[in-house]
């Protein structure tokens, strides 16, 4: 501490007068003692303050904390739908065990706390119910049914739940569009593709009768891996849903752990915090919440909105709390002492005086480094103010900026020149004249006053277009600056007058193209292109004129703006050097230009017609097809002397070309037409039946299907006959020809009659999924067989032949079938086949074909070794004496009734064949040993046992049989054949009417068959 100098002596005060040295010093003490008092409890009420917003802070992060857990908890559980999802999007069948071993392997128990089920819940319309209650009571669950009962046109059975015990046993086949709320919840699920959450609701709990508040989640599934673009394929292509219920007061428990102690949470359904909408409370509600510690968060989830409300207990942080509110109250009592005492020493020193003297001092120093830096402050200003100046100036666009309240306070060198504004106009503050000057040269004053009266915020903008008097388009853009402390607006402009131009042209182009693609006539597409010109280039007046067949005239095609007594002059102008800039142009194929009409030797004698037309210039470029000729010419004039520039020469080029296209597609035009009469007069008269056809339609659906994940289009119709027929019935038959109506027996081309039935027949046939396979896989022919129905009903076999006309692969719009009728051939042919494989006494298959079956087996043997097979030779006994007692017509239908037996006893992959006179084979895939024994003592006894009886007669007959195995080693199908031909002697040599299998004895070889 400093030691003040001793005090000049002073003179001795009046012994009244005279008072103690300590009163002045107590004084000053007990003022700095107040002063350190109110301090020291304004510290520590700022220090109470911190604690409480410390206590605050840490209250508003637990609360996020808890919020976030609570949306990655749902998000977790959102996501465990989609991976059963992607379970069924994997399968086209999930069994109910794929679905509990998915749905366990998750651990759900334990990594989605607060689930309390997940199921499936199958989409099923009322058609489909019946078949679906027999497919599940199949499947092991006898007693299943659709809960409640009663008709509806759709259902939404619970078909998986897991876990899959207790009172969950009962809620299997549950409607659940029987309850409204949750069917708006599943037909919102299925439009949208996305998951969806149900509003509150009741969920039973495992243990106890009671139910807790919850809520439910779906998410649909549709056929194929693509989620499908559109509600209506949505619609078309769902399969189900999976769906998760959760109980509230399990599914918030712990939720933001540690941090959440001493919290307090309530949760509800929607935006609003009411008695109704509280679905649970995750803290204990007993505990009293701290005043102004409470939150209202908000959470979307799957559609849904939920509000979050979270308090702070008394006992919120009590173990964070600060001990700076005491410490600071201490320190302040102990300083305040101190510096009372101090104080009250120093009073009486004189060093105060020094310790004054140096802070003026610092003060003054203070003071001149603050002007100093004010004064470097001010210069940096005016240097980047210049910076910013220049930067203005040298800007592309025109910049003003004013206050937003009609004062200016800036602008740039190029806003004067764009806006053509004098010097004498001042451009700053108040912007009436500024804003005069603008709308004198206007079209429209409204966009430009609009702006001026908005008021712009944040980041908006504000943009139009505005377009002058001399022609000009200026595009302006309006936005709000800060400078500084205070807001303003900038307002740029730009000449585009260029660009919009250009897009005038491009506009007129795009215009005479689709003219040409809509047909338009010949006149009315060379009179856009000359408008379109003449709409871009003030001051042009244009012209088309077209070179005839002989290449000699030239003819007025187009001339809009030209009088008519100029056009009717120039009417047939020859196409020679020295008639005008289009004859000359015509003659040599090369641009002419002619700037001034009245001093240019080739308009000699036409210069008086142009005169009193007011033409004073003329640019005449010739007009070319693809092959180089010239069709005709390309005129513009002038109404003063004019030479064209760059541009010019360019516009005139474009105009040329176009014009080119317009003829040549003219003339493309009129050659299709004599094409299509030709194709009109060949299809209606040609010999063979032929058939007009547009199957866009179906291809769009096919492409469609494809996009929805339908890989095997042809696999997934077969399985699905009503989507084939709904396809084939996209197909339209636009037109036949006469041969068609004869072939399929109609009288007239009526609307109505005609369908793909007299194609295909039936419309879920194999043959037009072949055929749309085909043309929808890029197929430009195909070709089948395949039956058709005559409009009589009769139906009848053709041949079927489809061509992609070319130029429409891709539509399928234009394809021409035709049709050759073959019923008559294949009724031949199907009975020469009948008559070359069947033995025509018995109707069994003859020898040739039972050989052919008996090598096919063999070959099967030898690819598969896991294969068996076995072959019987029958022979019935006696057969000779049945032809000499009872005549040979009794003995045909002995054989005929033997035939009969054997096929009574057939399976449908067995074959049976007679091999001779009375000799008949069998073969049995798949048999041997036992099992062929067994069939073979059943066909045997079955014989004897069935008598025939014939013109009141009965004949007994018996059958030997012989069976052998066919081996895979043996070196052909005639080996077991003749092992079973061998066995078949050793039953006859030991007394006929029994069954032998084949052994290495062979039987007596004096041994014959009768």
């Amino acid at each position: 501490m400093d030691h003040a100098a001793p005090a000049p002596a002073v003179p001795t005060p009046h012994p009244g007068l005279r008072q103690p040295a300590w009163i002045g010093a107590a004084t000053l003490a007990g003022l700095v003692m107040a002063l350190c008092l109110v301090l020291t409890w304004q510290l520590w009420e700022a220090a109470l303050r911190d604690a409480e917003r410390d206590r605050r802070a840490d209250f508003d992060t637990s609360a996020r904390e808890v919020v976030n857990q609570l949306a990655l908890r749902m998000a977790a559980h959102v996501q465990m739908l989609r991976g059963v999802q992607g379970l069924f999007a994997s399968s086209d069948e999930v069994t109910r065990q794929a679905f509990t071993d998915f749905v366990r392997i998750q651990h759900t128990d334990a990594e989605y706390p607060g689930m309390k089920g997940l199921g499936y819940v199958l989409a099923l319309s009322d058609a489909e119910r019946g078949a679906h209650l027999a497919r599940v009571r199949g499947g092991g669950l006898p007693d299943y049914a659709i809960a409640p009962s009663g008709t509806r046109p759709a259902y939404a059975p619970l078909m998986y739940l897991e876990p899959f015990t207790g009172a969950r046993l009962r809620a299997l086949g549950h409607d659940m569009f029987s309850e409204e709320p949750v069917r708006l919840m599943l037909e919102q699920a299925r439009d949208s593709g996305q998951p969806v959450m149900s509003g509150k609701a009741s969920v039973a709990r495992e243990r106890g009768d009671g139910a807790s508040d919850g809520v439910l989640i779906a998410l649909p599934v549709y056929i194929g891996r693509k989620a499908p673009d559109s509600i209506e394929q949505r619609r078309d292509l769902l399969r189900g849903w999976i769906y998760a219920s959760f109980i509230m007061e399990d599914l918030i428990a712990h939720v933001g752990g540690e941090r959440a102690a001493g919290l307090t949470l309530a949760l509800y359904d929607g935006n609003r915090v009411t008695p109704q909408a509280r679905m649970a409370t995750g803290a204990p509600a007993a505990a009293a919440a701290t005043a102004g510690l409470r939150t209202e968060q908000r959470l979307g989830i799957a559609g849904r909105r939920w509000t979050l409300v979270i308090s702070a207990a008394d006992s919120f942080g009590a173990g964070q709390q600060s001990e700076a509110p005491q410490l600071v109250l201490a320190l302040g009592l102990g300083v305040t002492a101190l510096l009372s005492l101090l104080t009250w020493m120093l009073a009486r020193s004189s060093a105060r005086a020094g310790r004054a003297l140096r802070k003026s001092q610092l003060l003054a120093d203070e003071l001149t480094v603050g002007q100093q830096r004010l004064a470097a402050l001010a210069d940096s200003a005016q240097r980047a103010q210049a910076m910013m100046r220049s930067i203005l100036d040298s800007t592309f666009d025109a910049i003003l900026v004013d206050n937003g309240d009609r004062r200016i306070l800036a602008s740039n060198q190029r806003f004067r020149t764009l806006w053509s504004v004098p010097d004498a106009l001042d451009l700053g503050g108040d912007d009436a004249a500024v804003v005069a000057h603008l709308l004198g040269q206007l079209v429209q004053a409204g966009p430009l006053l609009y702006s001026r009266s908005l008021q712009l915020a944040g980041h908006e903008e504000h943009r139009e277009l505005l377009r002058l008097k001399d022609g000009r388009f200026i595009e302006q853009l309006t936005r709000p600056v800060r400078l500084g402390h205070e807001g303003a607006r900038l307002w740029s402009f730009r000449d585009i007058t260029e660009r919009k131009q250009i897009e005038q042209r491009e506009r007129a182009h795009r215009h005479v193209l689709e003219l040409l693609a809509h047909g338009a006539p010949l006149q009315a597409v060379l009179g856009a292109v000359v408008l379109g010109v003449e709409s871009t280039n003030a001051g042009m007046l244009c012209a088309i004129l077209l070179l005839d067949a002989e290449g000699r005239f030239l003819h007025t095609g187009a001339a809009p703006s030209l009088p008519d007594f100029y056009n009717a002059a120039v009417d047939g102008l020859p196409a020679a050097p020295g008639f005008g800039s289009c004859g000359s142009a015509a003659a040599s194929g090369q641009r002419v230009i002619v700037e001034n009409i009245q001093t240019h030797p080739d308009w000699a004698a036409y210069r008086e017609v142009a005169a009193r037309a007011q033409l004073a210039s003329s640019w005449s470029e010739p007009i070319r097809g693809a092959s180089g000729r010239v069709l005709g010419t390309f005129a513009i004039y002038h109404r003063t002397p004019h030479y064209p520039s760059a541009a010019n020469v360019v516009l005139i080029e474009q105009a040329a070309q176009l014009a080119g296209i317009a003829l040549e597609q003219a003339q493309a035009a009129q050659a299709l037409r004599v094409g299509e009469e030709r194709f009109r007069s060949l299809y209606d008269h040609a010999p063979v039946a032929l058939w007009e056809q547009d199957w866009s339609a179906a291809r769009e659906e096919v492409a469609r299907l494809q996009a929805c994940g339908v890989n095997d289009l042809g696999g997934w119709l077969r399985e699905r006959p009503d989507a084939a027929r709904r396809l084939a019935a996209l197909v339209r038959i636009t037109d036949v020809n006469g041969a068609a109506l004869v072939h399929v027996g109609a009288g007239a081309k009526e609307p109505g009659i005609l369908g793909l039935a007299q194609n295909f027949g039936s419309l879920d046939s194999a043959a037009f999924i072949d055929a749309l396979v085909a043309l929808a896989g890029g197929a430009l022919f195909h070709e089948c067989e395949s039956s058709f129905l005559r409009v009589d009903g009769v139906a009848r076999q053709h041949e079927l032949t489809l061509l992609v006309m070319p130029g429409h692969a891709q539509s399928l719009d234009f394809v021409i079938a035709s049709t050759v009728d073959i019923t008559e051939r294949k009724r031949i042919d199907d009975e020469l086949q009948a008559l070359a494989s069947t033995d025509f006494l018995t109707g069994l298959p003859n020898r040739r074909v039972f050989m052919a079956r008996l090598d096919d087996q063999f070959a099967r043997l030898q690819r598969s070794v896991d294969d068996c097979a076995s072959v019987l030779m029958l022979d019935i006994d006696h057969f000779k004496r049945v032809n000499d007692v009872f005549g040979h017509a009794a003995g045909d239908a002995v054989l005929r009734h033997m035939a009969s037996l054997m096929r009574s006893g057939q399976r449908k992959i067995d074959t049976l064949g007679r091999v001779g006179g009375e000799e008949f084979a069998v073969l049995l895939p798949g048999t041997t040993g036992l099992a062929a024994r067994q069939y073979a003592e059943r066909l045997r006894q079955s014989v004897a046992e069935t008598p025939l009886h014939s013109d009141g007669r009965e004949i007994a007959i018996t059958v030997s049989i012989g069976i052998a195995t066919i081996e895979a080693g043996d070196a052909g199908p005639d080996a077991a054949l003749i092992r079973a031909d061998k066995a078949l002697y050793r039953a006859k040599a030991e007394g006929r009417d029994r069954v032998c299998e084949h052994a290495d004895v062979p039987a007596p070889a004096a041994l014959t068959k009768v």
